[in-house]
């Protein structure tokens, strides 16, 4: 399942993004990775929020702050296309939380990390991008079902 992980200085959100980014890059993810909009996959598409120390991130230009998002998907979930959309709505969600503007985007770095099949596990067992697809199709199945009762 996706997971991603936003690592930024310690002050460098809002008080109100602070409070809302995790969930909003989630979202964000679960959206470019075509996952259906069900309990079970919000609740799998796991969200960190790293908090580095003020000083503990820098560039040899100046001390503004820098947001690096992580994202880990099984290889095969995004298309080119997919990719692309995610980092422009991680790049916007993450300036948003920040308090800042699109002037700003080159403060924000998504990195797409793709786990390759049969490399994932989760519950003690190895989870394939196959496996998922069918979880998908099953979950949506069953809403049409609920739907149409």
């Amino acid at each position: 399942m996706p997971m991603i992980r936003l690592t930024v200085p310690s002050g460098a959100l809002t008080e109100e993004g602070r409070a809302t980014v995790q969930r909003d890059l989630a979202a964000v993810l679960l959206r470019w990775e075509g996952a259906p909009d069900t309990p079970f996959f919000r609740a799998q598409a796991w969200s960190y929020l790293v908090e580095v120390p003020e000083g503990a991130q820098t560039t040899a230009e100046d001390g503004a702050p820098r947001y690096v998002v992580e994202v880990t998907v099984p290889q095969g979930a995004l298309s080119e296309r997919r990719k692309a959309g995610l980092v422009q709505d991680a790049t916007k969600t993450v300036l948003t939380a920040a308090g800042l503007t699109q002037a700003d985007a080159l403060r924000v770095w998504v990195l797409v990390h793709e786990q390759p099949d049969g490399t994932w596990g989760a519950g003690g067992s190895v989870v394939r991008y196959a496996d998922l697809v069918a979880l998908a199709q099953q979950d949506e199945e069953q809403d049409e079902e609920q739907a149409d009762a």
